[in-house]
């Protein structure tokens, strides 16, 4: 194995995790409608832990078409 591909294969990895980590953030931020945890209301706080949910079942979801295909 060239040291290129070794390369490539370490940003690759690194870049997933980035993107992973920053797709994480931005569906909590959706899921909190842009306000801190001490602004929301117990009401919010309900609602964005639903969202949560949401969003972690749809991610499975993809993976899962992503192993299938």
């Amino acid at each position: 194995m060239n040291i290129e591909r070794m390369i490539t294969m370490v940003v690759r990895m690194v870049l997933g995790r980035l993107v992973h980590k920053g797709v994480d953030a931005g569906i909590d931020y959706a899921a909190r409608r842009g306000k801190p945890q001490g602004e929301m209301t117990a009401e919010d706080r309900q609602r964005a832990k639903a969202a949560n949910q949401t969003a972690r079942r749809a991610k499975q979801a993809s993976k899962l078409v992503r192993r299938i295909r």
